[in-house]
């Protein structure tokens, strides 16, 4: 059981005070949360693709090359790429050029993005969305299997045998497939035996288990062996030395980020009633102190497949002191606990 963390590396107000922290102040900060992820023994730390203000990074690709140099095991993904609009030959680039620098460690996770703003900044026409995605998706594939490229598609000029440079470390590169749970691209994941990563940020993670199967389903129809593919989840989360201050320091934020994205959604409000909901024991709320989160993830991997568990944290803006502190349980903490069990738990029922 594979546990580490995520960030869209938000910069919204501070709740108290109103301030802005600047977007070099807060890329700075991340790479000092992935080094110490590293440091407390976490697997993986994935960094989110944005074009906004309200979100610092645009580029995972530089942030985490800025941690590869400065750590020595934990793995560097982005959480997403947004495929649809970017260049899949830029995009592996990037990557192998991560996967240098961290010999070995990055890994790419591919999805459509829930955020539109990178298409009409990048010239691309939203109702092309999901041809956009299907036809990068294929090229990058082809890229990663393929030193040398012949690929001809309907949204970007065609290559003639051309050599995409450097090649990774890894053969092949990892690239995982990330979804908000769409059948169609859980199919498309499992057709294609790629890894995949379920944004379980709402509703009862029990939900997934069925989407589950079918990704395994469909792997399993393509040919591949289903039980070697990972499952990752991305849900929102923080550990605090107790329950009740994990709640008083990680709802503020979270609130205020959750109603800004629901004024522009159209989404209902998000209270405190639906925050001690979510953080339940049958929620998608990962907050509390580490026995609560640690028993959560557990219960995640055993009821619904889950063998990556990465905490989205923070939610908004919170002090970077407080997000170092919960970076910290989670790995010296709540992972042993974890890792314990489920091995226990896979020996016994021999699920792995």
């Amino acid at each position: 059981m594979e546990i580490g963390l995520s960030t869209f590396v938000e910069t919204t107000p501070d709740v108290k005070t109103g301030e802005v922290i600047s977007h070099a102040q807060r890329i700075r900060e991340v790479v000092e949360e992935i080094v110490l992820a590293d440091q407390v023994g976490l697997d993986v730390y994935g960094v989110g693709e944005h074009h906004r203000e309200d979100y610092a990074v645009s580029s995972p690709a530089i942030v985490l090359a800025a941690a590869a140099s400065r750590t020595n095991r934990i793995r560097l993904t982005s959480a997403v790429t947004v495929l649809s609009s970017a260049d899949p030959v830029r995009v592996f680039q990037d990557f192998a050029t991560v996967d240098a620098i961290s010999n070995g460690r990055a890994e790419i996770m591919a999805g459509r993005g829930s955020f539109i703003e990178s298409f009409p900044l990048f010239g691309y026409d939203l109702k092309d969305y999901d041809q956009l995605f299907e036809e990068k998706l294929e090229l990058l594939l082809k890229i990663r299997d393929s030193e040398k490229v012949t690929w001809k598609g309907g949204h970007r000029p065609a290559i003639q045998n051309r050599g995409v440079y450097p090649r990774p470390v890894q053969n092949p590169l990892p690239i995982w497939i990330g979804s908000g749970g769409s059948q169609d691209s859980i199919i498309r994941a499992g057709l294609l035996g790629l890894p995949l990563v379920l944004a379980i940020i709402g509703g009862s993670p029990h939900h997934f288990a069925p989407l589950v199967q079918l990704y395994k389903k469909a792997a399993e129809h393509a040919g591949h062996d289903a039980s070697k593919l990972p499952v990752a989840s991305h849900s929102h989360g923080f550990v605090g030395e107790s329950t009740e201050e994990a709640v008083a320091k990680f709802f503020p934020s979270t609130q205020q980020a959750m109603n800004k994205l629901g004024r522009e959604r159209g989404w209902g409000r998000y209270d405190q009633s639906t925050f001690d909901t979510a953080r339940s024991l049958q929620g998608a709320l990962y907050v509390g102190d580490v026995k609560t989160v640690a028993e959560k993830i557990i219960n995640l991997r055993k009821n619904v497949g889950i063998t990556r568990f990465m905490l989205h944290c923070p939610v908004g803006t919170m002090p970077h002191k407080d997000v170092m502190k919960s970076i910290e349980l989670l790995g010296k903490e709540v992972a042993p606990i974890v890792r314990e069990e489920v091995a226990r738990w896979e020996a016994e029922t021999g699920d792995n």
